[in-house]
């Protein structure tokens, strides 16, 4: 059993927004294709799922994602990643709710790290799975969890996901698109899942 956790609550949150996405019938054809358990296509599945297995299955549906759309796939990932992020809002805690108030009453610059700062809480399952680093005047989110690159290899990155979550929690954030790279990736052997995100360009 993996030791990563990941949220069942999150997850139904994914697999809701890529029902919605990508449509039920279309949903059903990637689990078949993949040989993942049908159940798999309703989000309330995985609320009888612990967090370890929940991070089992995010890792193998985004990959059977993959390899059902071949390059068309970091498209639609993206795009549940940047409809994840009003998701995680809306299920926030109290405390989360209102520290997203806070912010977007701060100075705009000021907004852009507390901002991945709150999404680092809302995504991890422990402290410190995601920490957030400066680079000059750029931004460095780390992920030593990365529940995407459980059991994955690949030649490139992978964490599309993370990557429309990030996009669209900046947007969110002072409503300027950034651009963001994963510049190390797990599933290519990196010890950490790294996403630069260019402030000062």
């Amino acid at each position: 059993m993996s030791q990563l956790r990941f949220s069942p609550a999150i997850m139904r949150r994914f697999v809701e927004t890529l029902s919605n996405s990508i449509g039920a019938d279309t949903f059903s054809a990637v689990l078949s294709k993949a040989g993942l358990p049908k159940e798999w296509a309703k989000p309330l599945h995985f609320a009888a799922l612990d967090d370890g297995r929940t991070a089992e299955a995010y890792s193998r549906l985004q990959s059977a994602l993959r390899a059902y759309y071949g390059r068309g796939a970091r498209g639609i990932l993206l795009r549940i990643g940047a409809k994840l992020w009003q998701a995680l809002l809306d299920d926030a805690s109290f405390g989360n709710k209102a520290q997203a108030l806070l912010l977007r009453g701060l100075p705009k610059p000021l907004r852009l790290k507390p901002t991945l700062e709150l999404l680092a809480r809302l995504l991890g399952s422990d402290k410190g799975d995601i920490s957030l680093h400066t680079l000059d005047l750029d931004l460095l989110l780390v992920d030593q969890a990365s529940p995407t690159t459980l059991g994955q290899s690949d030649d490139a990155p992978i964490c599309f996901v993370t990557l429309g979550l990030i996009r669209e929690c900046l947007y969110w954030a002072d409503g300027v698109e950034h651009d963001i790279e994963e510049r190390a990736c797990r599933a290519m052997g990196a010890r950490q899942c790294e996403f630069k995100i260019t402030i000062g360009g």
